[in-house]
């Protein structure tokens, strides 16, 4: 696998150098055993600060450290993989019962607390396998992406820094691109975790627009490079889908007839509109946690893979704060302070995608 680290004036050749030495060869033909497997789940998760016990040097997470203020111990970082994987394990649907092919995760510290995650009891015989980079973040969080072998084969990924002239000491997730086969058919994933909304949501605005621009540079790099690959950018963006960087920047529509060739739809929009969220602030929902679709994978396109719906995984109580002043949020794992033995502050979000 090829780890790459992209600045933005040379961002289009140097993506497509990225991808240059991928082969070819069979990803047009599908088995009657791919063919078999209707329908792919494709998820994403922001596992809200899955991080070990250790303090690394140079890192912020000293708090998650059994001398930091959360007291973050062995007892209550093994509860979080347990409640995680758990969670993961319930992610079947009635079309999916071996549960998604892919699940791209955020706010995860290292490779090794994924590799603790996919080996514990609830999901362990699903043999999902990890993808991780280390990212430049100063907090010392990255992306990452779990996939099923036996549903999506890797051929390639490539991790993209998001380098402004302006900033030149900021410090963010890698945007990471993972191109393989869903069914037979190319598939290009973006797993991203945007800029925070720190200092205020129209000051810091412009750091998400140079995100998804970044991430809009990627995928139109790879469709370049394979006219019918499906792309697909998902994560944590930390604005809605009618803000200006997922709806202007990266041009996501609202409706499916509204996408021209090379375009994105967001169906994630019109769940917001109808008031399904995936993360409450100060008492109102937001869906930042979101799975955009290319064209090439609308009915229209040249993916023999469509888009066949969308949700955000609202229907799991013990997701959700039971009592107290937080009732109805999603149950995160510290609240004012105190631990929950919770899951995360985000609710999953997951699309499906079949064959035409």
């Amino acid at each position: 696998m090829t780890l790459k680290r992209l600045i933005m004036p040379l961002l289009a050749a140097a993506v497509l150098a990225g991808f240059s030495g991928v082969a070819d060869a069979q990803t047009s033909q599908v088995s009657q055993a791919q063919r078999s497997r209707k329908v792919f789940g494709v998820a994403f998760y922001n596992l809200e600060n899955l991080f070990d016990t250790i303090n690394n040097n140079g890192k912020y997470d000293l708090e998650f450290s059994p001398q930091g203020k959360n007291k973050w111990d062995g007892y209550k970082y093994w509860s979080k993989i347990k409640n995680l994987s758990y969670a993961i394990s319930q992610f079947k649907t009635r079309r999916t019962p071996d549960g998604p092919a892919i699940i791209g995760v955020s706010e995860i510290e290292n490779i090794t607390v994924l590799q603790d995650l996919v080996k514990a009891k609830d999901i362990a015989d699903r043999n999902l396998q990890v993808v991780h980079h280390d990212s430049p973040d100063r907090r010392g969080v990255d992306v990452g992406l779990l996939y099923d072998p036996k549903q999506f084969r890797v051929i390639d990924v490539t991790n993209h820094t998001l380098y402004l002239p302006q900033l030149p000491d900021f410090r963010t997730r890698d945007q990471m691109c993972v191109f393989g086969l869903l069914g037979g058919q190319r598939v290009g994933v973006i797993v991203n975790h945007w800029p925070s909304r720190r200092g205020g949501e129209k000051q810091s605005s412009w750091l998400r627009e140079a995100a998804a621009e970044l991430s809009r540079h990627i995928a139109d790099s790879l469709t370049n490079l394979y006219p019918d690959c499906g792309i697909i950018v998902m994560g944590d963006l930390n604005d809605d889908p009618g803000n200006k960087s997922c709806a202007q920047v990266l041009g996501a529509k609202k409706k499916i007839s509204q996408v021209k060739p090379g375009g994105f739809f967001n169906p994630f929009w019109q769940k917001l509109d109808d008031g399904i969220g995936s993360y409450i602030y100060r008492g109102g929902w937001d869906l930042f946690d979101q799975i955009i679709v290319g064209y090439n994978l609308l009915p229209d396109g040249k993916s023999r893979l469509v888009y066949d719906g969308a949700l955000v995984i609202n229907n799991l109580p013990f997701l959700f704060q039971s009592d107290g002043q937080y009732k109805g949020y999603p149950f995160r794992t510290f609240s004012g302070g105190v631990w929950t033995n919770g899951y995360s502050d985000h609710l999953p979000t997951e699309i499906f995608l079949t064959f035409k």
